[in-house]
């Protein structure tokens, strides 16, 4: 019988993470101040540990993972890669089609591969208490396991429309010892802002960043840091555990080149913890289509302008380089939660602006339809936001069937839909529709750019 899942041995789980900022073209823009100067690493002690913020900053290609944080990966790591064969023979197409399966996870994504790390540093730094954001809540149920682990404190502000549209995420953070509450809230001056100015805000994930770094800093006794899953280089490099495992289970399957590399991109984890090391090859001569997948109405990467601006809606964190809709960006309440950002990594973005990788984007229901089929071929029911990457691949697949190649595409197979199945129903009863997002709106998130600095 022909191999499904390609597996590795605990003892062949990566011991390093690769840092694609090592080998960028040319050196990321840094981050910058409220005075238009680079951000300090020093600035940012009150927000993130030093392990962190060091992880932050480096130009290392490789940078150890600590044995503490392996041997909590290995509850669930190395993750399986899967060849979709059935889905390969219903769509008659000569590609062969592998995914990296991050739902095996205990919250069933990626996010814990850096949520474990982060709380890792955090409490070797003598912290007691995290706060975070969370969309359509695999992060903060990623972050209130880790915290379980690691004994440490988690209070989650989540997006008002994901916490009623996905009230198992919360249940799943109570679980595990996380407090969660939706956003805006009354308990932060910026959520109570927000709320005199719109009672009836969906919220967004820049609201929920405002407030979990107010309730952090405001903290007087020190031992709060904020944490966030996903944007940041730190981030980033956490998640490529996923690509380097997969390189090697791709050996595994025999295969000498890979053609196309896809993973969903909303602040940009996923995607990069497959595709960076993808990248690497590429700076080196690969030739390889690398696509991250956005939804149309929260078009960052493939509409919006390449600018500096803040992660959050407050103002409060540095300015960052990166393709933005503007901080004060309220996107569409679409199901795909996770991907509802007005930014996405400045490592990405980067990478995105030297030509190394090609953005797409996709409508709502066309993801769904492509939902289903999967699992109706491949029996995992997808989360929402993988959804979109399931779209592209199997775009792919039929580009490859059209031009009768031979074809090696990957995707990140980021996280299941099992606690997102009233996005389900809803497409089911014919409730959903598209969204994509009007060039009006636009112009009018990203006016909030013209009196920030440009990034040239």
């Amino acid at each position: 019988m022909d191999a499904t899942k390609f597996m590795l041995d605990e003892k062949d789980m990566p011991r390093q993470w690769y840092n694609l900022a090592a080998d960028l073209p040319t050196p990321p823009l840094p981050p910058l101040g409220p005075d238009g100067n680079p951000v300090s690493p020093d600035m940012l002690t009150p927000i993130f540990p030093m392990g962190l913020i060091e992880q932050e900053v480096s130009q290392e290609r490789w940078i150890d993972i600590p044995e503490k944080i392996l041997e909590i990966l290995s509850l669930w790591r190395p993750a399986p890669l899967y060849r979709a064969r059935r889905l390969e023979k219903l769509l008659k197409t000569p590609a062969r089609i592998y995914y990296k399966h991050e739902g095996n996870s205990p919250p069933g994504s990626h996010k814990p591969n850096t949520a474990v790390a982060q709380a890792y540093y955090n409490k070797e730094a003598g912290i007691e208490r995290i706060t975070t954001e969370t969309g359509a809540g695999q992060w903060g149920s990623a972050l209130s396991f880790a915290c379980s682990l690691l004994d440490l404190e988690c209070k989650v502000f989540m997006v008002r429309i994901s916490f009623d549209q996905k009230p198992f995420r919360r249940l799943m953070m109570q679980a595990w010892g996380g407090v969660c509450v939706p956003s805006p809230s009354e308990e932060t001056q910026a959520g109570r802002a927000i709320l005199a100015e719109n009672p009836d805000t969906p919220g967004s994930l820049g609201i929920a960043i405002s407030e979990a770094i107010e309730a952090a800093v405001t903290d007087k006794t020190g031992k709060t840091r904020y944490s966030l899953g996903s944007v940041l280089n730190h981030v980033m490099l956490h998640q490529t555990i996923i690509g380097l495992e997969a390189k090697k289970q791709l050996e595994l399957a025999g295969e000498k080149k890979v053609d196309v590399v896809i993973g969903c991109a909303g602040g940009g984890s996923n995607f990069a913890g497959l595709a960076f090391p993808f990248v690497a090859d590429k700076i080196n001569g690969a030739e390889i289509d690398i696509l991250p997948v956005e939804p149309t109405s929260c078009p960052t990467l493939t509409r919006a302008p390449f600018h500096y601006d803040f992660g959050d809606t407050a103002e409060t964190t540095p300015l960052l380089p990166m393709y933005t809709l503007g901080h004060k960006f309220v996107p569409p309440p679409i199901h795909a939660g996770g991907l509802r950002y007005h930014g996405i990594s400045p490592l990405v973005s980067h990478a995105v602006k030297h030509g190394l990788l090609t953005p797409k984007a996709y409508d709502q229901l066309d993801c769904y339809e492509a939902a289903v089929l999967w699992s109706r071929t491949e029996g995992f029911i997808p989360a929402p936001e993988t959804s979109h990457a399931i779209a592209a691949a199997i775009e792919e697949a039929n580009k490859a069937k059209e031009e009768g190649k031979e074809k090696v595409i990957v995707f990140n197979w980021s996280g299941h839909g099992l606690m997102d199945l009233t996005g389900y129903d809803a497409y089911f009863s014919g409730k959903l529709i598209n969204y994509p997002l009007p060039e009006e709106e636009i112009e009018k998130s990203t006016a909030v750019l013209k009196n920030l600095p440009k990034a040239d």
